[in-house]
């Protein structure tokens, strides 16, 4: 196993080995987890990874051959490679649920930890932060368009390597997949591993009939068929269905047909009539190939194919149509002496600019129970419920007041000096408490094409610290 305390960008040990030179490695820093726009311009993204955020912080230790590998580098001293020897993280961890739905620039974590150990962490926090948290909003959307149907996770030979297939389906059966093609996830997760045969299994008989017969005889009761291998509605079907007339005749309840290729609309029309006709009509229609969310939809709702299940492939696990998430790890404060000094970074580029202080995140849920906005406040306010008016922060004349708004923070603590505060949820815990968070959302939110915008607020209190620091700054430069 590949030990992953050198699975950092090396400016982070530079700058790490600074403070420590400098003697600055017992101040407190603040580091805010956010990311800046919902993938394919959709209206919100789901958190996923923190699982595997957490066991790194909890498990992280420097091996005698990365001390020596560093040491090899001749830019740190012994002082620094014994702190680094005798590492543990001993920080704080604020946090959203996993599997809770989100929204671009409020804070998803904030790490509190010293300066040397939080900067140290930054990458690996933003591999599982930002890989995990993409793949599940991809196939959320692809698993929404489905209608209700199954979408099974068949991405892992298109995946950028063993991590991201594993991690990938993880992520993926969080947002409601069914299943994975992935068999070590079955192993890792008690996940509904899922597959049955290839081309090449119909291509190595000499019929494809006999390939049909063969596997019926090892699988009576998960026999479901590959038939595109030589023609699908001339060849693949029929053979099929004498197949699963056979198991039937034998008491066994043939599962139904896989369709890979073509035009998926036609062919499960016509093969759903064949096996219909054929007095098969509890045999499932399967298909696959390059499908996503619109091609999905299109098979469903305008072309209203007889399809039941969609296995997915490298579109989700590549997440295809938008493949970078976008994620951040960026100082919002110093402690020192027990007083917290908040930080602010500005750029010519407003998007860029970050939101000082070590902060809270509201949500603020209507009369009617719907998610309406997401509140970030500086972390001693306190919000209770009642009429709650926020505005936007860009254009301040724009105001709305929510009506007795329920009120419900969302950053909690998960780590405390370096330790949980209570057990992680289960996958299946997790993937339950998405579909609560998702029933809170209004259907303009959950569009695939010009999504409502969700309003991310900032407190007044917290308006106000930013815009001063944005003057106090912008004099100094």
């Amino acid at each position: 196993m590949v030990n992953n305390s050198l699975v950092t960008d090396f400016y982070e040990l530079t700058m790490a080995y600074s403070y420590f030179k400098e003697g600055r490695k017992e101040e407190i820093a603040y580091f805010d987890v956010f990311y800046r726009k919902n993938p394919d311009n959709g209206g919100f993204a789901i958190f996923c990874g923190l699982e595997q955020i957490i066991d790194y912080l909890v498990n992280l230790k420097f091996s005698e051959e990365d001390i020596e590998f560093l040491k090899s580098k001749n830019l740190f001293d012994e002082d620094f490679l014994n702190y680094l020897r005798n590492f543990k993280f001993k920080g704080d961890v604020y946090s959203f649920k996993e599997g809770s739905v989100i929204f671009p620039y409020e804070p998803i974590m904030t790490i509190r930890a010293n300066l040397v150990d939080a900067q140290i962490v930054e990458t690996m926090i933003l591999i599982q932060f930002n890989h995990q948290s993409l793949i599940a909003t991809k196939a959320n959307r692809i698993v929404r368009s489905a209608k209700g149907r199954k979408i099974m996770e068949f991405g892992a030979r298109r995946a950028h390597g063993v991590d991201s297939s594993i991690y990938g389906a993880r992520a993926a059966y969080i947002a409601g997949c069914a299943g994975t093609s992935n068999t070590i996830l079955g192993k890792m997760y008690n996940m509904e591993v899922m597959g049955t045969m290839a081309h090449s299994y119909v291509q190595s008989f000499d019929s494809e009939l006999e390939a049909f017969e063969t596997y019926a005889r090892t699988y009576p009761n998960n026999a479901l068929l590959l038939v595109d291998s030589y023609d699908t509605l001339k060849s693949g079907v029929p053979n099929a269905i004498k197949v699963f007339k056979k198991l039937k005749e034998e008491g066994y309840k043939p599962l139904g047909i896989r369709i890979d290729s073509g035009d998926l609309a036609y062919l499960s029309k016509q093969a759903r009539k064949m096996l219909d006709e054929a007095g098969l009509e509890e045999c499932k229609i399967c298909v696959s190939n390059s499908l996503d969310e619109y091609l999905i939809k299109q098979l469903i709702i305008e072309q209203e194919a007889p399809i039941d299940t969609f296995g997915v492939g490298e579109r989700l696990i590549c997440a295809k149509s938008d493949p970078v998430f976008g994620g951040v790890y960026k100082l919002g404060a110093l402690e020192k002496q027990g007083n917290i000094i908040p930080k602010i970074k500005l750029s010519d580029n407003v998007s860029k600019m970050t939101n000082p202080g070590f902060k809270n995140v509201y949500r603020l849920y209507d009369e009617e129970g719907y998610a309406k906005a997401d509140l970030i406040t500086l972390r001693e306010e306190h919000i209770i419920d009642g009429d709650i008016e926020i505005f936007d922060e860009h254009f301040t004349y724009k105001r709305t007041v929510i009506k007795q708004a329920k009120v419900k923070p969302m950053l909690n603590l998960i780590l405390k000096n370096g330790q949980l505060v209570e057990p992680l949820p289960t996958l299946e815990e997790i993937k339950q408490y998405l579909q609560l968070e998702l029933k809170t959302l209004y259907g303009e939110v959950k569009r695939f094409d010009n999504p409502h915008i969700y309003y991310v607020d900032l407190s007044p209190k917290l308006w106000d610290l930013k815009n001063e620091l944005i003057h106090k700054y912008k004099k100094i430069n």
